[in-house]
């Protein structure tokens, strides 16, 4: 009798066993497709540039929170000369767009280069801001996509009431016109500004 009822569990255990595996739907075992890459709207000749001159603009406004003019000159020389280089007749854009580009990237420069040139770091600082402007524009119109560029307001950069901007690759606030040596407010207001804007071009 026992030998009858362990020989019955053992064929329901497989009788419940193999129905398990009929019934079960299969699993996916493949692995998820890979993303498609995004793919630059510029060449790669003209996205190292460019990036290099954004990366001077950064120096330049890291220098101007230092109130440091010595590397202030220094990263506005580098800013010139790639703006210069800017091999914007590669750009994948007609030609009208083109032209602009290649406006804004000579006042850029001009600028950059007269920068050295202005009274003390106050100069400069209004230097910074057409620069800025400038600079800004010309993001927007070759339409850069390699980074999210953001741009930022500081209320009271000039004589405590008058604005001015700069951008960024941060949405961290560091005011490169009231800075962390100001003779007034020292570094109290290293983090005045609001983020107005942004361009990001990354995610398309």
């Amino acid at each position: 009798m026992k030998k009858f009822i362990l020989l019955a569990i053992v064929l329901l255990a497989a009788g419940f066993l193999a129905w398990k595996l009929l019934s079960d739907k299969p699993v996916n075992t493949s692995l998820p497709a890979n993303k498609p890459l995004t793919i630059s709207k510029n060449t790669p000749q003209f996205d190292t540039t460019f990036s290099q001159l954004l990366n001077s603009y950064y120096l330049l406004h890291d220098a101007l929170v230092d109130w440091d003019t010595g590397k202030a000159d220094q990263a506005a020389y580098v800013l010139a000369a790639k703006a210069d280089s800017l091999p914007l007749k590669g750009m994948k854009a007609d030609s009208g767009i083109v032209l602009t580009a290649q406006s804004l990237a000579a006042s850029l420069s001009g600028d950059a280069k007269g920068f050295v040139g202005e009274a003390g770091i106050e100069g400069r600082r209004h230097s910074f801001d057409l620069m800025t402007d400038e600079l800004y524009n010309l993001i927007r119109t070759v339409r850069y996509d390699q980074a999210v560029i953001y741009h930022i307001k500081c209320p009271m950069a000039f004589s405590d009431t008058i604005p001015a901007y700069w951008i960024s690759n941060s949405s961290t606030v560091l005011n490169p016109y009231l800075g962390s040596k100001h003779p007034v407010y020292k570094n109290k207001m290293l983090h005045c500004g609001e983020l107005v804007d942004s361009f990001d071009l990354t995610k398309k």
